[in-house]
Protein backbone atom coordinates (compact mmCIF):
# COMPACT_ATOMS: atom_id res chain seq x y z
CA UNK A 1 0.00 0.00 0.00
CA UNK A 2 2.69 2.48 -0.99
CA UNK A 3 0.01 4.78 -2.44
CA UNK A 4 -1.65 5.06 0.96
CA UNK A 5 1.12 6.88 2.85
CA UNK A 6 3.34 9.92 2.27
CA UNK A 7 6.49 9.67 4.43
CA UNK A 8 7.75 13.02 3.11
CA UNK A 9 4.98 14.73 5.11
CA UNK A 10 6.11 13.42 8.50
CA UNK A 11 7.34 16.88 9.58
CA UNK A 12 4.11 18.48 8.35
CA UNK A 13 2.16 16.03 10.51
CA UNK A 14 4.40 16.74 13.49
CA UNK A 15 3.89 20.51 13.25
CA UNK A 16 0.15 20.14 12.73
CA UNK A 17 -0.51 17.72 15.58
CA UNK A 18 1.73 19.41 18.14
CA UNK A 19 0.36 22.84 17.22
CA UNK A 20 -3.23 21.61 17.33
CA UNK A 21 -2.59 20.15 20.78
CA UNK A 22 -1.49 23.62 21.92
CA UNK A 23 -4.76 25.09 20.61
CA UNK A 24 -6.76 22.36 22.35
CA UNK A 25 -4.89 23.17 25.57
CA UNK A 26 -5.82 26.86 25.26
CA UNK A 27 -9.44 26.02 24.43
CA UNK A 28 -9.87 23.67 27.41
CA UNK A 29 -8.07 26.15 29.68
CA UNK A 30 -10.44 28.93 28.60
CA UNK A 31 -13.41 26.65 29.27
CA UNK A 32 -12.12 25.80 32.75
CA UNK A 33 -11.48 29.44 33.64
CA UNK A 34 -14.74 30.94 32.32
CA UNK A 35 -17.51 28.35 32.48
CA UNK A 36 -18.91 29.02 35.97
CA UNK A 37 -20.08 32.53 35.12
CA UNK A 38 -21.19 31.71 31.59
CA UNK A 39 -22.80 28.25 31.59
CA UNK A 40 -22.33 26.86 35.11
CA UNK A 41 -25.13 25.84 37.43
CA UNK A 42 -25.48 29.49 38.48
CA UNK A 43 -24.25 30.92 35.20
CA UNK A 44 -25.96 33.34 32.86
CA UNK A 45 -27.04 30.52 30.50
CA UNK A 46 -26.93 27.41 32.71
CA UNK A 47 -26.18 24.04 31.14
CA UNK A 48 -28.82 22.17 33.23
CA UNK A 49 -31.56 24.41 31.85
CA UNK A 50 -30.26 23.93 28.30
CA UNK A 51 -30.01 20.13 28.39
CA UNK A 52 -33.46 19.88 29.97
CA UNK A 53 -35.01 21.24 26.77
CA UNK A 54 -32.52 19.96 24.16
CA UNK A 55 -32.45 16.29 23.11
CA UNK A 56 -29.15 14.41 22.87
CA UNK A 57 -29.42 13.95 19.10
CA UNK A 58 -29.36 17.74 18.60
CA UNK A 59 -26.52 18.38 21.04
CA UNK A 60 -24.54 15.19 21.79
CA UNK A 61 -22.52 15.78 24.93
CA UNK A 62 -21.29 14.06 28.07
CA UNK A 63 -23.21 16.72 29.96
CA UNK A 64 -26.50 15.41 28.59
CA UNK A 65 -25.88 12.38 30.78
CA UNK A 66 -24.78 14.27 33.87
CA UNK A 67 -23.95 17.83 34.75
CA UNK A 68 -22.41 19.48 37.76
CA UNK A 69 -19.88 22.28 37.94
CA UNK A 70 -17.42 19.84 39.47
CA UNK A 71 -17.88 17.36 36.61
CA UNK A 72 -17.44 20.12 34.01
CA UNK A 73 -14.24 21.24 35.73
CA UNK A 74 -12.93 17.67 35.69
CA UNK A 75 -13.61 17.35 31.95
CA UNK A 76 -12.03 20.74 31.17
CA UNK A 77 -8.90 20.22 33.28
CA UNK A 78 -8.54 16.66 31.98
CA UNK A 79 -8.58 18.16 28.50
CA UNK A 80 -5.81 20.55 29.55
CA UNK A 81 -3.72 17.68 30.88
CA UNK A 82 -4.24 15.43 27.87
CA UNK A 83 -3.47 18.30 25.49
CA UNK A 84 -0.24 19.01 27.36
CA UNK A 85 0.73 15.34 27.05
CA UNK A 86 0.19 15.49 23.28
CA UNK A 87 2.22 18.70 23.06
CA UNK A 88 5.04 16.86 24.83
CA UNK A 89 4.92 14.08 22.22
CA UNK A 90 3.37 11.29 24.27
CA UNK A 91 1.29 10.18 21.27
CA UNK A 92 4.48 9.12 19.47
CA UNK A 93 5.55 6.96 22.41
CA UNK A 94 2.41 4.82 22.59
CA UNK A 95 0.86 2.31 20.17
CA UNK A 96 -1.04 3.71 17.17
CA UNK A 97 -4.43 2.74 18.56
CA UNK A 98 -3.66 4.49 21.85
CA UNK A 99 -2.57 7.68 20.06
CA UNK A 100 -5.81 7.67 18.07
CA UNK A 101 -7.72 7.19 21.30
CA UNK A 102 -6.03 10.20 22.89
CA UNK A 103 -7.01 12.46 19.98
CA UNK A 104 -10.53 11.00 19.98
CA UNK A 105 -10.95 11.73 23.69
CA UNK A 106 -9.89 15.36 23.13
CA UNK A 107 -12.34 15.73 20.27
CA UNK A 108 -15.23 14.17 22.21
CA UNK A 109 -14.47 16.24 25.31
CA UNK A 110 -14.39 19.54 23.46
CA UNK A 111 -17.46 18.59 21.41
CA UNK A 112 -19.27 18.00 24.71
CA UNK A 113 -18.40 21.53 25.83
CA UNK A 114 -19.27 23.25 22.54
CA UNK A 115 -22.63 21.52 22.26
CA UNK A 116 -23.81 22.87 25.62
CA UNK A 117 -22.01 26.23 25.33
CA UNK A 118 -24.96 27.95 23.61
CA UNK A 119 -24.23 31.52 22.45
CA UNK A 120 -20.93 31.65 24.27
CA UNK A 121 -19.64 28.93 21.94
CA UNK A 122 -21.37 30.01 18.74
CA UNK A 123 -18.19 30.87 16.85
CA UNK A 124 -16.82 29.40 13.65
CA UNK A 125 -13.46 28.57 15.18
CA UNK A 126 -15.12 26.11 17.56
CA UNK A 127 -16.27 24.00 14.61
CA UNK A 128 -12.92 24.52 12.88
CA UNK A 129 -11.03 23.18 15.90
CA UNK A 130 -13.36 20.20 16.14
CA UNK A 131 -13.10 19.38 12.44
CA UNK A 132 -9.31 19.73 12.44
CA UNK A 133 -9.16 17.71 15.67
CA UNK A 134 -11.22 14.94 14.07
CA UNK A 135 -8.71 14.71 11.20
CA UNK A 136 -5.85 14.55 13.70
CA UNK A 137 -7.27 11.26 14.99
CA UNK A 138 -6.57 9.65 11.61
CA UNK A 139 -3.15 11.16 10.90
CA UNK A 140 -1.45 8.47 12.98
CA UNK A 141 1.82 8.68 14.91
CA UNK A 142 5.42 7.50 14.49
CA UNK A 143 4.20 3.93 13.97
CA UNK A 144 3.08 4.80 10.43
CA UNK A 145 3.66 7.39 7.74
CA UNK A 146 0.97 10.09 7.29
CA UNK A 147 -2.00 8.78 5.25
CA UNK A 148 -2.37 10.53 1.89
CA UNK A 149 -6.17 10.57 2.14
CA UNK A 150 -6.17 12.48 5.44
CA UNK A 151 -3.66 14.97 4.08
CA UNK A 152 -6.06 15.63 1.20
CA UNK A 153 -8.95 16.00 3.65
CA UNK A 154 -6.91 18.62 5.50
CA UNK A 155 -6.42 20.48 2.21
CA UNK A 156 -10.16 20.29 1.57
CA UNK A 157 -10.83 21.79 5.00
CA UNK A 158 -8.29 24.56 4.40
CA UNK A 159 -9.85 25.25 1.00
CA UNK A 160 -13.30 25.62 2.54
CA UNK A 161 -12.00 27.98 5.23
CA UNK A 162 -10.23 30.26 2.75
CA UNK A 163 -12.51 30.08 -0.29
CA UNK A 164 -15.66 30.32 1.84
CA UNK A 165 -14.30 33.47 3.49
CA UNK A 166 -13.46 34.93 0.09
CA UNK A 167 -16.89 34.18 -1.37
CA UNK A 168 -18.78 35.68 1.56
CA UNK A 169 -16.83 38.92 1.11
CA UNK A 170 -17.31 39.03 -2.65
CA UNK A 171 -21.06 38.48 -2.25
CA UNK A 172 -21.42 40.69 0.80
CA UNK A 173 -20.58 44.29 1.56
CA UNK A 174 -19.89 46.55 -1.41
CA UNK A 175 -16.74 47.83 0.33
CA UNK A 176 -15.08 44.48 -0.42
CA UNK A 177 -15.70 45.00 -4.12
CA UNK A 178 -14.57 48.62 -4.20
CA UNK A 179 -11.55 47.71 -1.99
CA UNK A 180 -12.41 50.13 0.85
CA UNK A 181 -13.37 47.74 3.71
CA UNK A 182 -10.07 48.19 5.52
CA UNK A 183 -10.79 51.90 5.83
CA UNK A 184 -13.07 50.73 8.68
CA UNK A 185 -12.33 47.12 9.67
CA UNK A 186 -9.33 47.60 11.98
CA UNK A 187 -11.36 50.10 14.01
CA UNK A 188 -14.69 48.26 14.03
CA UNK A 189 -13.54 44.62 14.36
CA UNK A 190 -14.82 42.79 17.46
CA UNK A 191 -11.69 43.07 19.59
CA UNK A 192 -8.81 45.19 18.28
CA UNK A 193 -5.23 44.29 19.19
CA UNK A 194 -2.27 46.44 20.22
CA UNK A 195 -1.31 47.14 16.60
CA UNK A 196 -4.83 47.77 15.28
CA UNK A 197 -4.55 51.55 15.79
CA UNK A 198 -1.43 51.57 13.63
CA UNK A 199 -3.00 49.38 10.96
CA UNK A 200 -6.02 51.68 10.87
CA UNK A 201 -3.78 54.66 10.12
CA UNK A 202 -1.95 53.06 7.21
CA UNK A 203 -2.36 55.06 3.96
CA UNK A 204 -5.65 54.38 2.19
CA UNK A 205 -3.95 53.21 -1.04
CA UNK A 206 -2.22 50.52 1.03
CA UNK A 207 -5.58 49.49 2.52
CA UNK A 208 -6.89 48.99 -1.01
CA UNK A 209 -3.87 46.87 -1.87
CA UNK A 210 -4.48 44.81 1.29
CA UNK A 211 -8.07 44.09 0.24
CA UNK A 212 -7.02 43.14 -3.29
CA UNK A 213 -4.31 40.85 -1.86
CA UNK A 214 -6.90 39.29 0.46
CA UNK A 215 -9.17 38.51 -2.50
CA UNK A 216 -6.23 36.88 -4.30
CA UNK A 217 -5.26 34.87 -1.20
CA UNK A 218 -8.80 33.63 -0.56
CA UNK A 219 -10.31 33.26 -4.03
CA UNK A 220 -7.37 32.22 -6.22
CA UNK A 221 -4.63 30.74 -4.02
CA UNK A 222 -6.82 27.97 -2.45
CA UNK A 223 -7.04 26.20 -5.82
CA UNK A 224 -3.26 25.92 -5.76
CA UNK A 225 -3.53 23.65 -2.72
CA UNK A 226 -4.58 20.81 -5.04
CA UNK A 227 -1.76 21.40 -7.54
CA UNK A 228 1.43 19.29 -7.65
CA UNK A 229 4.41 20.25 -5.54
CA UNK A 230 6.01 22.72 -5.19
CA UNK A 231 2.97 24.77 -6.29
CA UNK A 232 0.85 23.45 -3.40
CA UNK A 233 3.54 24.39 -0.87
CA UNK A 234 3.81 27.89 -2.33
CA UNK A 235 0.02 28.30 -2.05
CA UNK A 236 0.15 27.13 1.56
CA UNK A 237 3.00 29.55 2.26
CA UNK A 238 0.95 32.46 0.93
CA UNK A 239 -1.91 31.46 3.23
CA UNK A 240 0.47 31.31 6.22
CA UNK A 241 1.74 34.83 5.49
CA UNK A 242 -1.75 36.30 5.12
CA UNK A 243 -2.93 34.59 8.29
CA UNK A 244 0.03 35.96 10.25
CA UNK A 245 -0.95 39.42 8.98
CA UNK A 246 -4.37 38.87 10.56
CA UNK A 247 -2.79 37.58 13.78
CA UNK A 248 -0.90 40.84 14.36
CA UNK A 249 -3.78 43.10 13.36
CA UNK A 250 -6.52 41.80 15.68
CA UNK A 251 -7.81 39.18 18.15
CA UNK A 252 -9.60 36.28 16.48
CA UNK A 253 -9.06 33.55 19.08
CA UNK A 254 -7.45 30.52 17.40
CA UNK A 255 -9.06 30.93 13.96
CA UNK A 256 -5.87 32.12 12.27
CA UNK A 257 -3.62 29.66 14.09
CA UNK A 258 -5.65 26.57 13.15
CA UNK A 259 -5.69 27.82 9.56
CA UNK A 260 -1.89 28.18 9.66
CA UNK A 261 -1.52 24.66 11.06
CA UNK A 262 -3.74 23.27 8.30
CA UNK A 263 -1.51 25.03 5.76
CA UNK A 264 1.50 23.17 7.19
CA UNK A 265 -0.11 19.84 6.26
CA UNK A 266 0.24 20.92 2.62
CA UNK A 267 3.94 21.79 2.79
CA UNK A 268 6.23 18.96 1.73
CA UNK A 269 8.66 18.19 4.55
CA UNK A 270 11.50 17.70 2.09
CA UNK A 271 10.97 21.26 0.88
CA UNK A 272 11.02 22.54 4.46
CA UNK A 273 14.30 20.70 5.02
CA UNK A 274 15.89 22.76 2.24
CA UNK A 275 15.31 26.02 4.10
CA UNK A 276 15.14 24.93 7.75
CA UNK A 277 17.51 22.87 9.92
CA UNK A 278 15.22 19.88 10.47
CA UNK A 279 16.24 16.39 11.66
CA UNK A 280 16.31 13.35 9.43
CA UNK A 281 12.91 11.67 9.07
CA UNK A 282 12.39 8.54 11.18
CA UNK A 283 11.81 5.13 9.64
CA UNK A 284 8.04 4.91 9.20
CA UNK A 285 6.47 1.47 8.60
CA UNK A 286 3.47 0.89 6.35
CA UNK A 287 0.00 1.42 7.75
CA UNK A 288 -1.73 -1.63 9.29
CA UNK A 289 -4.90 -2.77 7.51
CA UNK A 290 -7.23 -1.85 10.36
CA UNK A 291 -5.86 1.69 10.34
CA UNK A 292 -6.22 1.93 6.55
CA UNK A 293 -9.84 0.80 6.87
CA UNK A 294 -10.61 3.54 9.40
CA UNK A 295 -8.94 6.19 7.23
CA UNK A 296 -10.95 5.11 4.19
CA UNK A 297 -14.17 5.20 6.25
CA UNK A 298 -13.29 8.73 7.45
CA UNK A 299 -12.69 9.78 3.85
CA UNK A 300 -16.01 8.37 2.63
CA UNK A 301 -17.82 10.10 5.49
CA UNK A 302 -16.19 13.44 4.61
CA UNK A 303 -17.06 13.07 0.92
CA UNK A 304 -20.72 12.40 1.77
CA UNK A 305 -20.94 15.28 4.25
CA UNK A 306 -19.25 17.65 1.78
CA UNK A 307 -22.49 17.93 -0.18
CA UNK A 308 -23.89 20.53 2.23
CA UNK A 309 -20.94 22.96 2.37
CA UNK A 310 -20.48 22.74 -1.40
CA UNK A 311 -24.14 23.55 -1.92
CA UNK A 312 -23.80 26.44 0.52
CA UNK A 313 -20.75 27.88 -1.26
CA UNK A 314 -22.54 27.67 -4.62
CA UNK A 315 -25.67 29.33 -3.25
CA UNK A 316 -26.32 33.05 -3.64
CA UNK A 317 -27.64 32.93 -0.07
CA UNK A 318 -24.35 31.60 1.30
CA UNK A 319 -24.27 31.35 5.09
CA UNK A 320 -21.23 31.98 7.27
CA UNK A 321 -19.78 29.64 9.89
CA UNK A 322 -22.40 26.93 9.92
CA UNK A 323 -22.34 23.29 10.93
CA UNK A 324 -24.71 20.95 9.14
CA UNK A 325 -24.61 18.24 11.79
CA UNK A 326 -24.40 18.04 15.57
CA UNK A 327 -20.81 16.72 15.43
CA UNK A 328 -19.41 19.86 13.76
CA UNK A 329 -17.89 17.89 10.90
CA UNK A 330 -17.46 19.24 7.35
CA UNK A 331 -19.01 22.64 7.96
CA UNK A 332 -18.90 25.92 6.09
CA UNK A 333 -16.77 28.88 7.05
CA UNK A 334 -16.40 32.58 6.36
CA UNK A 335 -16.63 35.86 8.25
CA UNK A 336 -17.05 39.61 7.88
CA UNK A 337 -19.38 39.57 4.90
CA UNK A 338 -20.53 42.92 6.27
CA UNK A 339 -18.22 45.58 7.71
CA UNK A 340 -19.42 48.23 10.15
CA UNK A 341 -18.56 51.84 9.41
CA UNK A 342 -18.85 52.92 13.04
CA UNK A 343 -18.15 51.21 16.35
CA UNK A 344 -20.95 51.14 18.95
CA UNK A 345 -19.74 50.02 22.37
CA UNK A 346 -21.72 49.08 25.50
CA UNK A 347 -20.28 50.43 28.76
CA UNK A 348 -21.60 49.07 32.07
CA UNK A 349 -21.72 51.34 35.11
CA UNK A 350 -22.78 51.03 38.72
CA UNK A 351 -23.53 53.25 41.68
CA UNK A 352 -23.88 52.80 45.43
CA UNK A 353 -26.40 55.67 45.68
CA UNK A 354 -29.76 54.66 47.10
CA UNK A 355 -31.64 56.70 44.50
CA UNK A 356 -30.81 57.61 40.93
CA UNK A 357 -30.80 61.36 40.30
CA UNK A 358 -29.03 63.74 37.94
CA UNK A 359 -26.27 64.02 40.55
CA UNK A 360 -25.70 60.25 40.80
CA UNK A 361 -22.04 59.30 40.47
CA UNK A 362 -21.63 56.35 38.14
CA UNK A 363 -18.47 54.25 38.02
CA UNK A 364 -17.49 52.12 35.02
CA UNK A 365 -16.68 48.43 34.88
CA UNK A 366 -13.62 47.66 32.78
CA UNK A 367 -13.44 44.57 30.57
CA UNK A 368 -10.23 42.73 29.80
CA UNK A 369 -10.29 42.93 26.04
CA UNK A 370 -13.03 45.09 24.62
CA UNK A 371 -12.58 48.89 24.44
CA UNK A 372 -13.48 50.82 27.58
CA UNK A 373 -10.97 53.27 29.03
CA UNK A 374 -10.03 55.49 26.08
CA UNK A 375 -6.43 55.76 27.31
CA UNK A 376 -5.88 52.02 27.42
CA UNK A 377 -4.08 50.45 24.49
CA UNK A 378 -5.95 47.33 23.25
CA UNK A 379 -4.29 44.11 24.41
CA UNK A 380 -3.34 40.94 22.59
CA UNK A 381 -5.25 37.92 23.91
CA UNK A 382 -5.59 35.59 20.92
CA UNK A 383 -5.36 32.65 20.66
CA UNK A 384 -7.03 32.79 24.11
CA UNK A 385 -10.72 33.58 23.70
CA UNK A 386 -12.49 36.13 25.93
CA UNK A 387 -16.06 35.00 25.36
CA UNK A 388 -17.86 37.71 27.31
CA UNK A 389 -15.89 40.48 25.59
CA UNK A 390 -16.72 39.08 22.17
CA UNK A 391 -20.42 38.85 22.90
CA UNK A 392 -20.41 42.42 24.15
CA UNK A 393 -19.46 43.43 20.60
CA UNK A 394 -22.51 41.61 19.26
CA UNK A 395 -24.64 43.12 22.03
CA UNK A 396 -23.70 46.62 20.89
CA UNK A 397 -24.80 45.78 17.35
CA UNK A 398 -28.07 44.13 18.40
CA UNK A 399 -29.76 44.30 21.84
CA UNK A 400 -31.91 41.37 20.74
CA UNK A 401 -28.79 39.18 20.52
CA UNK A 402 -27.95 39.95 24.16
CA UNK A 403 -31.47 39.48 25.51
CA UNK A 404 -30.98 35.97 27.00
CA UNK A 405 -27.93 36.92 29.09
CA UNK A 406 -27.91 40.70 29.55
CA UNK A 407 -30.09 40.92 32.67
CA UNK A 408 -28.46 37.84 34.22
CA UNK A 409 -25.12 39.61 33.70
CA UNK A 410 -26.45 42.76 35.41
CA UNK A 411 -27.77 40.63 38.28
CA UNK A 412 -24.33 39.17 38.85
CA UNK A 413 -22.77 42.62 38.92
CA UNK A 414 -25.36 43.63 41.52
CA UNK A 415 -24.27 40.74 43.75
CA UNK A 416 -20.51 41.02 43.12
CA UNK A 417 -20.57 37.46 41.82
CA UNK A 418 -16.97 36.26 42.07
CA UNK A 419 -17.04 34.07 38.97
CA UNK A 420 -18.40 36.89 36.84
CA UNK A 421 -16.02 39.50 38.22
CA UNK A 422 -13.08 37.25 37.31
CA UNK A 423 -14.05 37.81 33.67
CA UNK A 424 -13.58 41.57 34.10
CA UNK A 425 -10.43 43.65 34.36
CA UNK A 426 -11.69 46.09 37.01
CA UNK A 427 -14.55 46.06 39.51
CA UNK A 428 -15.16 49.58 40.88
CA UNK A 429 -17.03 48.14 43.89
CA UNK A 430 -14.61 45.74 45.62
CA UNK A 431 -16.03 46.18 49.13
CA UNK A 432 -19.79 46.08 48.53
CA UNK A 433 -21.92 45.57 45.42
CA UNK A 434 -23.64 48.55 43.76
CA UNK A 435 -27.29 49.41 44.33
CA UNK A 436 -27.94 50.12 40.65
CA UNK A 437 -26.34 49.01 37.39
CA UNK A 438 -26.93 50.51 33.97
CA UNK A 439 -25.41 50.35 30.48
CA UNK A 440 -24.68 53.25 28.17
CA UNK A 441 -24.12 53.04 24.41
CA UNK A 442 -21.18 54.98 22.99
CA UNK A 443 -19.65 55.39 19.58
CA UNK A 444 -15.91 54.75 19.70
CA UNK A 445 -13.36 55.74 17.10
CA UNK A 446 -9.59 55.59 16.99
CA UNK A 447 -7.93 58.92 17.72
CA UNK A 448 -5.86 60.67 15.10
CA UNK A 449 -2.11 60.98 15.50
CA UNK A 450 -2.56 64.55 16.72
CA UNK A 451 -5.21 63.54 19.27
CA UNK A 452 -3.01 60.70 20.54
CA UNK A 453 -0.12 63.10 21.17
CA UNK A 454 -2.38 65.70 22.79
CA UNK A 455 -4.70 63.53 24.90
CA UNK A 456 -2.62 60.36 25.36
CA UNK A 457 -5.76 58.46 24.33
CA UNK A 458 -6.15 55.70 21.76
CA UNK A 459 -9.91 56.21 21.48
CA UNK A 460 -12.42 59.03 21.34
CA UNK A 461 -16.00 58.27 22.31
CA UNK A 462 -19.37 59.98 21.98
CA UNK A 463 -22.45 59.06 24.00
CA UNK A 464 -25.26 57.75 21.81
CA UNK A 465 -27.77 57.08 24.56
CA UNK A 466 -29.05 54.66 27.16
CA UNK A 467 -28.67 50.95 26.42
CA UNK A 468 -29.98 49.44 29.67
CA UNK A 469 -31.80 51.71 32.13
CA UNK A 470 -30.76 51.60 35.81
CA UNK A 471 -31.81 48.30 37.37
CA UNK A 472 -31.75 46.96 40.90
CA UNK A 473 -31.28 43.40 42.07
CA UNK A 474 -35.03 43.06 42.67
CA UNK A 475 -35.81 44.14 39.11
CA UNK A 476 -33.37 41.70 37.49
CA UNK A 477 -34.83 38.82 39.48
CA UNK A 478 -38.42 39.69 38.57
CA UNK A 479 -37.69 40.15 34.84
Amino acid sequence: MDWFTAPEYWLSRLVFQRGLAVIYLIAFLGAAMQFRALIGERGMLPVPRFVARTPFRLAPSLFQLHYSDRFFAVVAWAGVGLSAALVAGVADLVPLWAAMGMWAVLWAGYLSIVNVGQRWYGFGWESLLLEAGFLAIFLGNDETAPPVLVLWLARWLLFRVEFGAGLIKLRGDTCWRDLTCLYYHHETQPMPGPLSWFFHHLPKPLHRIEVAANHFAQLVVPFGLFAPQPVASVAAGIIVVTQLWLVISGNFAWLNWVTILLAFTVIDGSLMAKVLPVPEPPALPSAPMWFAGLVIACTVLTVVLSYWPVRNMLSRDQRMNMSFNAYHLVGTYGAFGTIGRTRPEVVFEGTTDSDVTEQTRWQEYEFKGKPGDVRRLPRQFAPYHLRLDWLMWFAALSPFYARPWLLPFAERLLTNDRATLRLLRHNPFPDAPPKYVRAQLYEYRFTTRQELRRDRAWWQRTLIGEYLPPVTLEKTKSA
